[in-house]
This record gives C-alpha cells, sequence and structure tokens, in this order.
C-alpha cells in the first residue's frame, strides 16, 4: 500500500509497521531501565560517544581508529589541531556534546542548522570559508573508500536559491506535519537534508548529527548510549545503495528501502544496548575473583587459564571453574582445545 509523505512515496507494509512497534515498545520502557542503570549507562554513553566520533569522520574519510580519538578527546588542545583528522574529530565531538547537553533547546530551524554546521567545521582550516553557510558550488554525494577512491552516487540540489528554497521547504513540512509517525519524520528528514546537500561540506556528518538530535527531541533518549554512526560504517554498501536506489528516482521518489533501512539500524543497536545492559547487570552480581578473570581476558584477549592463573595469582583449577561459570552466563568465549585453548569476551 502506496502511502504519500511530504514528496515521497513510501510503501506502508505489516513489516514496516512491526518495525516502529518494536523500536517503541523499546522505548516505552526505557525510563525504567534509565532510572535502574545509572552508573551503567554512564559508561556505556562516554563508550558510545568515542565510537560515534570516530566512526561518523570515518565513513567521510577519516584514517583515525577509535583509541587515537579517545586519546585526542582526553586531551583537547585546540592550539594542536595540525592535521584535518583531527580538526573534524574534536569538531564533531563538540557538536555532538552540544545536541546531547542542549537538544530541547535547539529548534528545527535553518538557523539552527547552519550554526550546528559552523560548530561541526570551527576547527578546519580548509572549511573556514564556507562553514555555517549552504554552499556556494554544487556538490555531489561521494563514496570515500580506504584505498582513498572516491565514486560519485549522486548529483545534489543545486547551489544558491534551489538549496534555499529545498531547505526552506523541508523545515516547514517538518514544523508542520503532525500526522506522520516521528520516527519516519526523522528518517525523510535525514534523507531529504542528504540528497539537498545544503553545505559545502560536511553533509554527511551532520545528517547522523541530526538524526541524533531528532530523535531526542521526539523522546528516544536511548540513541545517546549506542552509536548510531558505527551502526552506519559497519554497513556503509548497504547505507549508500539504500541512498542511491531511492535518489535515482528524483522527483517525488519512493524511499521504502531507506526509511527500512534506517529504521534496522535503530532496531540493531537498540538490540546491541539492551544486550549490553544485560551483560552490565549480570557483572554486578560477579564475585570478585570473577570480575578479576573478567577484566583480565578484557586487556588480554586470547589469553590462557594457565596465564590468568598466573598473573592474578589464583590457582590454576579455580581459574578453570570460573572460566566455566562465565560462559555459562554467555560473558566469555572459549576458542581453539587441548593446550591451545584461550578466551575472549563474548
Amino acid at each position: 500500500m502506496g502511502n504519500k509523505v511530504y514528496t515521497f512515496e513510501i510503501d506502508i507494509s505489516w513489516n514496516l509497521i512491526a518495525l516502529i512497534s518494536k523500536i517503541d515498545r523499546f522505548d516505552a520502557s526505557w525510563t525504567s531501565i534509565e532510572k535502574r542503570e545509572g552508573q551503567s549507562l554512564k559508561q556505556l554513553k562516554s563508550i558510545a560517544t568515542i565510537r560515534s566520533v570516530a566512526a561518523s569522520t570515518r565513513i567521510e574519510g577519516s584514517k583515525m581508529n577509535n583509541e587515537e580519538v579517545e586519546v585526542l578527546l582526553k586531551n583537547i588542545d585546540i592550539t594542536k589541531l595540525a592535521d584535518r583528522d583531527s580538526q573534524e574529530v574534536v569538531g564533531y565531538f563538540d557538536t555532538l556534546d552540544i545536541i546531547s547537553e542542549s537538544y530541547q533547546d535547539i529548534n528545527i530551524t535553518e538557523s539552527s542548522l547552519k550554526n550546528l554546521h559552523n560548530i561541526l567545521l570551527k576547527y578546519s582550516r580548509k572549511d573556514s570559508w564556507h562553514k555555517g553557510g549552504y554552499k556556494q558550488h554544487n556538490n555531489a554525494v561521494e563514496a570515500n573508500y580506504p584505498d582513498g577512491t572516491k565514486c560519485i552516487i549522486f548529483e545534489t540540489t543545486e547551489a544558491g536559491f534551489p538549496t534555499e528554497a529545498a531547505m526552506k521547504n523541508l523545515i516547514e513540512w517538518y514544523k508542520s506535519d503532525k500526522q506522520t509517525h516521528p520516527l519516519v519524520k526523522c528518517a525523510l528528514f535525514c534523507y531529504e537534508f542528504l540528497s539537498i546537500h545544503p553545505f559545502q561540506d560536511g553533509n554527511g556528518r551532520l545528517s547522523r548529527l541530526i538524526a541524533t538530535l531528532l530523535l531526542l527531541k521526539n523522546g528516544y533518549k536511548w540513541i545517546e548510549y549506542v552509536s548510531f554512526e558505527h551502526e552506519i560504517e559497519t554497513r556503509k554498501d548497504e547505507y549508500y545503495r539504500a541512498l542511491r536506489n531511492c535518489q535515482s528516482q528524483r522527483p517525488n521518489e519512493n524511499v521504502t528501502e531507506w526509511v527500512s533501512f534506517f529504521f534496522n539500524a535503530l532496531l540493531n543497536i537498540q538490540s546491541q544496548l539492551f544486550d549490553k545492559l544485560e551483560t552490565s547487570g549480570i557483572q554486578l552480581q560477579l564475585s570478585p575473583k570473577e570480575k578479576s578473570i573478567i577484566t583480565f581476558i578484557g586487556n588480554h584477549p586470547g589469553c590462557k587459564s594457565g596465564e590468568i592463573a598466573k598473573k592474578l595469582d589464583i590457582p590454576n583449577p579455580t581459574v578453570k571453574r570460573i572460566l566455566s561459570n562465565l560462559m555459562g552466563k554467555n560473558l566469555i568465549e572459549k576458542y581453539g582445545t587441548g593446550p591451545g585453548t584461550n578466551y575472549s569476551l563474548k
């Protein structure tokens, strides 16, 4: 069954309805989870922030891994951000932090999006001429690959009046549409923003920040404790394919493939969050020896029971018994057999 939303067509199917229902069911229980898991969530938010910043900048070509991003963000010195990767990482972190702290006060307007873009690129010397303003030259959606090659995905809205009009129309629709489900509106807003590509650079990064902003403003607060950006990075080819397949039909395209991808990504990170919270809950019930062994395995993946016993000064039979218990609780995995048996976190 086709349905018209904004300028798009969406096939409303039982599958799409089921995806929305699953996401909303988790959201309905979030308030009680938040109260119960306060300390665990604080740690998860810190981890998610690192993953989000690292992944979103890598999607656009950054070479920094999670560990390098974490070190940089722990010791930010804006006078020493000499390379583009560092400048983009700190800009993304600042923008995400502002959204996290002030999302209730950020209205969905052209000026607020321009301000977020300005913050996103404020350390990037290369982008100083255009940050905070709509593009002055036509641009295109490009995929950046690890080997340095690029591929044009889609030709975007022309610079000047067409871009200004398209952004004005998008924001007016978002504010006036009171009937469409907020998750659908969020997916469509991000899709159209990417299709317009209103800024000279930084559109991909800003679109993912906007997704977080819109989700938070619509009450989906759990998004802060997982990395939507990391999910996009791991499904990068699927992400670009969904965009390309829909955008190739413009205008008045059918965007069902994109909306399904967007919802599946949210559902997957919801599931990851649930698993992490479940694991955190189990770990709170562990004995001191169990916790020390879990920590050791986390820092030394692939370690053997004898190594654990020696380093932690715990008798080997006790270590083997604890390892068996931890496997039973689904916290660690066992690899190999005989003398080659080793352990890593689940």
